[in-house]
């Protein structure tokens, strides 16, 4: 059976709604975010506020001298969750295997569905106008045979718009696709492509799944399959969680690992909190720390560790860590994060037998 899937992504969202609830914020640029002057970061903004430069997870104080005029919105997280929630009726109103990927967006596989005749085009159409009539706000669709098509064509046509790219096109949509639109190929890996004259997902096609294997590791699968446009996922209706962290911007830099020890401290504090009411059933298989310095740079270390539950990670694991994150930037600390990377290895009801005495 032909695979139909729609990605759906509500178009800067909460901001959307805010301009919903009060018009005149649609003629000014504004955004969602925290205050400049507490190290603030901008959580989404209008498309007037973009043209200026200002970005989802910029700093606050950098928007505003970007867009002096610009306007900032502490935001309303209950809000955001209802209106969420509606759209995810209005999905399952289409299919019952919708994979929510934040509060804003969603893959729903139409394959089965007998909605709209059949129509996975028809039925992202009328999925747009009934979020349009009953929410209140626009979102962009892309519909496509897989999931990785999808939601790059969610993104093609916005905001407010729908491109479908039918199993006919792919080979020519996929083709002149730049490299950068994959998953996993950030700024890095594109320039890293960039080197040897790939720019465009046809230039990649170039290579063998060997040779890409070779030159970029566990990724190379990946984009071996990504550049010709195959993605075998399935929807997942359940996401289960692979990870879980804490973190926090600092209103003063850090300005060296002695004074990041207090608050390394307080922070692993506070992922042993969330990890004993969210991840008791899980092993962890891994304890990452993220530090972004005064020039905005960030880098994440992470190391692998045996399996085991949540109550046996320490402080002692996270120190070196620090050392080593520091290293790379050798700048005052910005933002300091600990977290774990949970294990497939599912938890045992007892690891080890009782002695039969």
């Amino acid at each position: 059976m032909q695979r139909k899937i729609i990605h759906a992504d509500c178009d800067c969202f909460f901001a959307a709604v805010e301009m919903r609830d009060d018009p005149s914020l649609a003629a000014i640029p504004f955004a969602i975010g925290g205050d400049p002057s507490r190290r603030g970061v901008i959580a989404t903004c209008n498309y007037p506020a973009r043209e200026f430069g200002v970005r989802s997870a910029m700093a606050s104080g950098l928007a505003l001298k970007l867009c002096p005029q610009l306007r900032i919105l502490p935001g309303n997280m209950e809000k955001y969750r209802e209106a969420s929630a509606r759209i995810d009726q209005i999905f399952r109103q289409y299919t019952e295997l919708v994979e929510p990927l934040s509060l804003d967006e969603a893959f729903l596989d139409v394959s089965q569905s007998e909605q709209c005749d059949g129509s996975a085009t028809l039925m992202a159409e009328q999925i747009r106008r009934q979020v349009a009539d009953e929410v209140g706000i626009t979102i962009s669709a892309g519909v496509a045979p897989n999931k990785f098509l999808a939601k790059v064509a969610s993104d093609w046509q916005k905001p407010d718009g729908l491109t479908v790219v039918r199993p006919d096109q792919v080979d020519d949509f996929v083709r002149q696709l730049p490299v950068k639109k994959i998953p996993g190929v950030g700024p890095v890996t594109a320039a890293k492509l960039a080197e040897k004259g790939v720019v465009l997902c046809e230039d990649l096609q170039r290579y063998s799944l060997l040779q890409l294997q070779q030159w970029m590791g566990s990724m190379g699968e990946r984009l071996y399959q990504r550049c010709r446009g195959i993605d075998p996922r399935d929807v997942q209706p359940t996401r289960e969680r692979k990870s879980l962290s804490v973190e926090h911007t600092f209103s003063t830099d850090l300005p060296d690992i002695g004074t990041c020890q207090e608050p390394l401290a307080v922070l692993f504090e506070k992922l042993q909190r969330r990890l004993e009411r969210k991840g008791p059933d899980k092993l962890i298989a891994g304890v990452l720390l993220k530090l972004k310095f005064s020039d905005f740079t960030s880098t994440t270390v992470e190391t692998r560790i045996d399996s085991c539950g949540y109550d046996r990670i320490n402080l002692a694991l996270y120190r070196p860590l620090l050392v080593q994150g520091f290293e790379r930037g050798k700048r005052p600390v910005r933002l300091l994060g600990v977290g774990v990377r949970f294990s497939d290895e599912p938890v045992m009801a007892d690891r080890q037998l009782a002695l039969p005495f």
